[in-house]
């Protein structure tokens, strides 16, 4: 059981540090803590005790951030709100006009741009008027009218942020008459934040636009003719629903009546709209094309596959990647360390160098200010999120940021055969007429008697003959040889149709015949033959067969350096190996049940290291859940398979696989270039700062710049 909340004040990392020391002592561990800084979200699992809601809310009061039990309504309400909306706008614009007042009113009183900053260049610590004083004053309360109560806190914890890091700076600036200096610290702190706000609702606006698909009213059937309007979540499974031209489908479910093309790519992540007509699935969120389509609903509203993705998704961004674990707890460390760093410039150089205290303690305050680990902590997150949205709108579902760098990492890739490597249905392969008989002949007389049959292999031979265009002769006399084949009448003639055993049966099997049979299911074919009473006709040679995208994927995927590709089936031998030789791929594990795919996938583990297991059906999940990366194909998959793995296919289309592999290393990239680049603009920096050629605006203006490129490196992401 969990407990949800909505905790305003939740921006960043640094208000999820300061929830985690105040909740852990209360909760017992921080595994059961999950925070969603996308939505403002915390997550308290239930174990071993009950947790009181109140008292949670009582304990997250006292960080001076506010909480309340999660409700849609209740985060409807407050987007309404203006003053909750754009307070941090308000509040930048106001700190940035307040700034630039009181610099050009002291510009006017002193005559000239020169003569405001004085001789000295970087600071104006003389002559400052009282009206300038007073719009810079209003500049830094502005500035740090949202920083300042955080810093107070920090400080009463003896715990440092970077919110009392550039208070100090500020509050520092001030005290030695730098007042131009303190404003312009204060706005751009507070633009830094309000760019980390607005990088975070990006985010959460491209996976708002993703997630919002489900159309407000469904129109169900009520009889023959009435149709009436009601919302999705109070449709009954079974009702039928009448999606006209262009609307979108509300609920999971059956195509009963009418033909059309859907565009299922807001599911699937598929390019191509997908035909689809009597008896094919539909999912809700997918878009009509021109027909009008009658579907059985198959799901209730909050159990459609768009439901389950909207879900994990907002779960995934609580699970957070290796990469932010690290950089939080580089920050934790980090910002003391720097505080004691600018105490130390502070008080060395003067009492043992003799130094000057004032231009010592100025160069503390720039230490402070470029030390701050904002442009560092917002980096990650930013990147996950952004990868996590762009995955899903590819048909990739990330089940968390955890999973988001294992790809990048992976060195060989265990896979199922049917239904992953191979469409999971039977083929026609090849037609082999004999004794006369062409294959025209051959497929109608097979059609024909297997037009009424309902087993896998009829329908794919009768699927062959609609393929070619063949029309099939009425079959008189059909009955149906349990377990064998089946006979009848075609033209007035006998004709017949099984197994090798059936032909074995009826003695009419000669070396020749036996001998082909035998080389066509070594090849992992099975056989249909079909004869009369006088002779065996020939055969039709079926296979699961090979999906056109696998060859190109396992090709892919090695050139990516994924070197070991391996298959596990619980197929025989021969059709094994016949598949993996279609598809590249020669290291083969057959004939494994459910607990024999789990000890090879522990094996290749044992071998290769990082492994991902990637497979459809009920008796992949224990393997998907042993391998390192449990990847499931999504749209045909199996419901247990898919909640074990943690990446979904939804399109069933494997070439999403070598994308997921590239589209995890890209995420890496960008993830180290961001943190490269926020450290390197810090160490340049410190080096400037004692060497004297730095300042506070400076300083905070390099920050800020750091922390928008990584934002906008992340956020290419989405671009993926």
């Amino acid at each position: 059981m969990t407990l949800v909340f909505r905790v305003e004040g939740m921006d960043c990392a640094e208000e999820v540090a300061i929830l985690k020391r105040e909740l852990v002592p209360f909760v017992g561990t921080e595994e059961h803590l999950r925070f969603d800084v996308l939505n403002g979200k915390l997550i308290v699992d239930q174990q071993s005790h009950e947790l009181n809601a109140l008292d949670v809310v009582a304990v997250i009061d006292r960080t001076g951030m506010k909480a309340e039990v999660w409700s849609d309504h209740t985060v409807d309400n407050e987007d309404s709100d203006f003053w909750a909306l754009y307070k941090r706008h308000v509040l930048t614009a106001a700190s940035g006009a307040s700034g630039a007042a009181g610099f050009l009113s002291h510009v006017w009183k002193a005559g000239s741009v020169g003569d405001a900053f004085g001789s000295e260049g970087m600071g104006i610590s003389h002559g400052v008027p009282v009206l300038s004083i007073a719009f810079y004053l209003l500049g830094i309360l502005a500035g740090l009218w949202m920083v300042a109560p955080k810093a107070w806190r920090s400080a009463l914890s003896l715990r440092p942020d970077m919110n009392l890091l550039m208070t100090i700076a500020v509050v520092g600036a001030v005290a030695i008459g730098e007042w131009f200096e303190a404003a312009t610290v204060a706005f751009l702190f507070s633009l830094s934040l309000l760019l980390e706000s607005w990088s975070v609702g990006r985010a959460r606006r491209a996976i708002a636009a993703l997630l919002d698909l489900t159309p407000p009213v469904a129109h169900v059937r009520q009889g023959d003719l009435a149709v009436n309007d009601v919302s999705p979540d109070d449709v009954v499974v079974g009702s039928i629903i009448v999606v006209r031209p262009g609307e979108k489908i509300p609920l999971d479910g059956i195509v009963r009546q009418g033909t059309s093309a859907i565009n299922q790519a807001p599911i699937t992540g598929e390019s191509v709209p997908v035909s689809k007509t009597t008896d094919n699935e539909v999912f809700a969120g997918t878009i009509n094309g021109d027909g009008t389509l009658e579907i059985e609903s198959t799901k209730p509203a909050d159990d459609t596959t768009l439901a389950r993705i909207i879900k994990l998704v907002g779960d995934a961004q609580s699970r957070r990647a290796p990469s932010e674990k690290w950089v939080e707890k580089f920050a934790v460390i980090y910002t003391p360390i720097v505080l004691m760093t600018a105490i130390v410039v502070l008080l060395v150089p003067p009492l043992l160098l003799d130094g000057e205290w004032s231009d010592w303690f100025y160069r503390s305050l720039v230490l402070l200010v470029i030390a701050c680990p904002c442009a560092l902590v917002i980096s990650t997150p930013v990147s996950v999120v952004a990868s996590l949205a762009s995955a899903a709108r590819n048909g990739v579902l990330i089940k968390g940021g955890v999973f988001v760098e294992i790809p990048a990492r992976l060195r060989a890739i265990a896979m199922d055969k049917t239904g992953t490597l191979t469409i999971g249905e039977p083929k026609v392969v090849d037609v082999v007429p004999m004794n006369g008989h062409d294959e025209t002949e051959l497929l109608t007389r097979a059609g024909a008697l297997e037009v009424h049959s309902n087993h896998p292999l009829a329908r794919a031979i009768v699927a062959e003959t609609q393929q070619r265009g063949l029309s099939l002769p009425a079959a008189d006399q059909f009955e149906i040889i349990q377990g064998k084949g089946a006979r009848g009448r075609i033209d007035g003639r006998p004709f017949w149709l099984g197994s090798h055993r059936y032909l074995e049966e009826r003695k009419q099997e000669t070396t020749e015949v036996h001998d082909q049979l035998e080389s066509m299911q070594a090849e992992g074919r099975t056989v249909v033959v079909v004869g009369n009473d006088e002779h065996v006709c020939g055969f039709v040679t079926l296979a699961d067969a090979i999906r056109p995208e696998t060859q190109q994927s396992i090709a892919t995927l090695r050139a990516l350096g994924i070197e070991h590709p391996v298959m596990l089936t619980g197929d025989n031998e021969g059709t094994a190996k016949s598949i993996a030789q279609q598809a590249g791929i020669d290291e083969v594990h057959a004939e494994l049940l459910p607990e024999d795919k789990v000890a090879a996938v522990e094996a290749i583990v044992d071998k290769y290291g990082q492994v991902a297991m990637i497979g459809d059906g009920v008796n992949d999940a224990p393997a998907l859940g042993r391998a390192t990366l449990g990847i499931a194909m999504g749209a045909a998959g199996s419901d247990a398979a898919i909640e074990t793995a943690d990446i979904a296919l939804m399109s069933d289309d494997l070439s999403r696989l070598p994308w997921l592999i590239q589209h995890s290393r890209q995420t890496v990239t960008i993830i180290r270039q961001n943190i490269g680049f926020s450290l390197a603009v810090k160490a340049l920096f410190v080096v400037l700062t004692f060497a004297g050629y730095s300042s506070l605006w400076a300083a905070i203006a390099a920050d800020m710049g750091a922390s928008l490129l990584v934002i906008l490196n992340g956020l290419r992401l989405l671009r993926s």
